[in-house]
């Protein structure tokens, strides 16, 4: 599409939460472009921003991700326009926060126009930063930031007594460590041998930067795969080599001294492919690591923290001891500034596009560590307070609107018909939004609508739906029947929450709670009427007036456009390893991303995975491929994807809050919820969306936010879609 602008949303399969500042970095950007100080957002990306009509946001008040997915069957234009969904952190003030920190919009007869104040030195949103949760504000000596023998374990670290690490050699540097032991960058590069992943270089460099050790190490097994592009190995360079790794062993013990601390980036792959065991380290993958655990690469980091350029795609492959010497200026780096310092000057989240990384090298320069080498000293410049974005589009001569109706809370932002109706400000809009190139609307369902007593009522509904949802009966079994063997076939399915075995009826039946929708739904299409441990058993779902409308529901997830060429394949065998499935899935035609969820809690990845493909025709013949497929003993099934990672995520939210609230709540005084009523109300609602979007220009950036709730009865994440308007297609690009 040369000439219309293009939306790239964040990646597939993650479950980001965005909060209010990442909005208004999104809007700011779409809103001017490169002028005034305007980045791409961290979080998603704008092609040809230059070419956008205008932006639109359609606010809906006080209501959140929750009455999305109730009103799912409703919502029928809203959900078919928009393909690209985020959940968005709740906020209590959520319209001013649209302006940007630390503004105050208010009404004038001419306009809208905002008022500046000095800016603060600690926010709410900092306070929230997953560095300074773990690691607190305050600087700390180097002992605060190695990792414990839980971490270790938890992300994969070899250990002692463990007995995946049978044969491994300890670096017996057993003495006390303290803030002065000394610090070693440490990195490997590996080739692919019959064995699997083995060493084939070494490197290891001193807290000054000097590289002590940089040697070539000879495989003990055939290389399959040199991977030259990342190892800059060579079948050449390797043929005369004669050390091995037990020589390279040997010299690591030997060269580091009794308290060392090892420093690398996913140092534990480094020690796997060593075969070492180390107990002193600290993991720079893990000491910028984001919310869930999402980290930044090497590259990334060298360039956006200390301004340096490393695995140039000039260069042959990595070189190893440029990336151990990154790693450890980047622990020195935040080892010297201390978490609130690397948080607040250097923002990560809004350096994640390219295009910051110049503007960004020179700032940071004047925070260098003292120890790092060659690294220029400037001075820091002076803190600048900056224009809120709507005062820069009017000094630009572009006029924003904004059009809504009073709440009783209301905060005086609107700037006309303070108390119209949605169809009053539907009107307005079709007339005064194409005359401006920035618009916030308003549309409400009303107060009566979306009080806390109802929320709560309407929390409980989703949740037992949900439940519901995930939960199969399986039965009727022979007594004393293998409760194992039915575990293990339904386990193939997905991932399992909780089994118990039904003992009141007249032969045994089983409950099997799922953690995904398409593992119950598969369940329930591949196992009804199969025979499974030794009986031919009938599975089904409960029937209760929440489930009756479960056919369209699954068929509407289908065909839901944020599932479009994407498939779940379950039955993997939790030993194998996200590149083990790239390979063998890399057979499949068109297939774009392999997403392989992840326990929040464990770390762990689940028995099933979520593949993407470039066109659905490609998903449905995948599907024909892998059913029946059998990797490592274990038989693969399949079925279209029904949620995607943000809708995943807000299940296992809404199961965990849904629990909590049967047990603290009484809903003796909640009144009940007319359920027609307000399904009229919504479909409305979504019908004035739909009227708005197709008045819209071509190019125009059109963002629908459902902002979440905040109240006595809990939180409510919010829900954001957007898409750029386009009449060649069907949606968003």
């Amino acid at each position: 599409q040369e000439k219309s602008s293009c939306l790239a949303a964040p990646l597939f399969g993650e479950a980001c939460e965005i909060s209010c500042d990442q909005l208004y970095e999104l809007l700011k950007y779409a809103a001017l472009g490169k002028c005034h100080n305007a980045t791409q957002p961290s979080w998603c990306r704008i092609y040809h921003q230059s070419r956008l009509a205008g932006v639109v946001v359609i606010v809906l008040p006080e209501m959140s991700q929750l009455h999305f997915y109730k009103f799912y069957l409703q919502f029928r234009h809203l959900r078919r326009l928009f393909r690209h969904r985020f959940t968005l952190t709740p906020s209590a003030n959520f319209l001013t926060s649209l302006y940007g920190p630390n503004v105050k919009p208010q009404n004038t007869a001419q306009g809208l126009t905002s008022t500046r104040s000095e800016c603060i030195s600690k926010s709410a949103e900092s306070q929230r930063d997953p560095i300074i949760q773990k690691y607190g504000g305050k600087k700390r000596g180097l002992t605060s930031y190695i990792l414990t023998l839980e971490e270790q374990k938890k992300n994969d670290y070899p250990v002692k007594g463990s007995s995946r690490c049978c044969g491994y050699v300890c670096t017996e540097c057993n003495q006390q460590r303290t803030d002065s032991s000394p610090l070693f960058g440490l990195d490997c590069e590996m080739c692919l041998t019959a064995k699997g992943n083995e060493v084939t270089r070494v490197s290891l460099v001193d807290a000054q930067g000097r590289c002590l050790l940089n040697e070539l190490v000879r495989p003990e097994n055939p290389v399959v795969n040199y991977r030259t592009r990342f190892s800059g190995i060579t079948r050449e360079m390797l043929l005369p080599v004669k050390t091995r790794l037990s020589d390279i062993q040997a010299r690591l013990k030997e060269m580091l001294p009794r308290d060392a601390v090892l420093v690398g980036h996913s140092l534990n792959n480094d020690l796997q492919a060593l075969e070492m065991i180390h107990p002193s380290v600290i993991d720079t993958s893990l000491l910028f690591a984001r919310s869930e655990g999402r980290r930044f690469r090497l590259k990334f980091l060298a360039k956006a923290v200390l301004g340096k350029e490393i695995q140039c795609e000039q260069k042959l492959g990595h070189d190893p001891a440029e990336d151990a010497r990154a790693a450890l200026e980047l622990a020195q780096f935040f080892i010297e500034q201390g978490p609130a310092k690397v948080v607040a000057e250097l923002n990560l989240e809004m350096l994640l596009t390219d295009e910051n990384l110049a503007e960004v090298s020179q700032k940071r320069a004047a925070l260098q560590p003292q120890g790092c080498r060659g690294q220029q000293q400037l001075n820091k410049p002076p803190h600048l307070s900056k224009p809120c974005f709507l005062e820069c589009l009017q000094v630009t001569g572009q006029k924003p609107l904004l059009l809504g109706r009073q709440e009783p809370d209301s905060s005086g932002l609107c700037q006309s018909n303070l108390s119209t109706s949605n169809k009053q400000i539907l009107q307005k809009a079709l007339e005064d939004v194409p005359l401006s190139t920035f618009s916030i609307i308003q549309f409400s369902l009303g107060p009566e609508n979306v009080s806390s007593h109802l929320l709560a009522e309407l929390c409980e509904k989703v949740g037992n739906k949900l439940t519901d949802m995930l939960t199969i009966y399986a039965g009727p079994f022979e007594e004393g029947f293998c409760l194992k063997s039915v575990k293990k076939e339904f386990g193939r399915c997905g991932p399992i929450q909780s089994l118990t075995v039904l003992t009141d009826t007249y032969q045994p039946f089983v409950c099997i709670q799922y953690e995904v929708l398409e593992a119950a739904q598969l369940a329930v299409e591949s196992l009804d009427g199969a025979e499974v441990a030794g009986s031919c058993i009938k599975v089904q779902r409960p029937v209760t007036a929440a489930t009756l409308d479960c056919d369209v529901l699954i068929k509407e997830l289908e065909l839901d456009v944020e599932n479009e060429g994407v498939i779940y394949v379950a039955g993997l065998k939790k030993s194998l390893t996200e590149k083990d499935l790239q390979e063998k899935f890399s057979q499949l035609k068109d297939l774009e991303t392999l997403f392989l969820p992840k326990d929040l809690q464990s770390g762990k990845h689940r028995n099933c995975c979520f593949l993407k493909f470039q066109t659905s025709q490609s998903a449905v013949d995948a599907l024909g491929v892998i059913n029946g497929w059998t990797v490592v003993g274990s038989r693969l099934r399949s079925r279209k994807a029904l949620a995607s990672g943000h809708l995943r995520r807000w299940i296992c939210q809404m199961n965990r809050s849904n629990r909590n609230q049967r047990r603290n709540v009484s809903y003796k005084d909640v009144q009940p919820l007319s359920d027609s009523d307000l399904k009229k109300k919504v479909q409305k609602l979504d019908h004035r969306i739909k009227k708005l979007y197709r008045s819209l220009q071509n190019n125009t950036l059109c963002v629908v936010l459902f902002p979440g709730v905040n109240s006595t009865y809990g939180s409510q994440s919010g829900l954001g879609l957007m898409g750029i308007k386009d009449d060649r297609r069907r949606s968003a690009c």
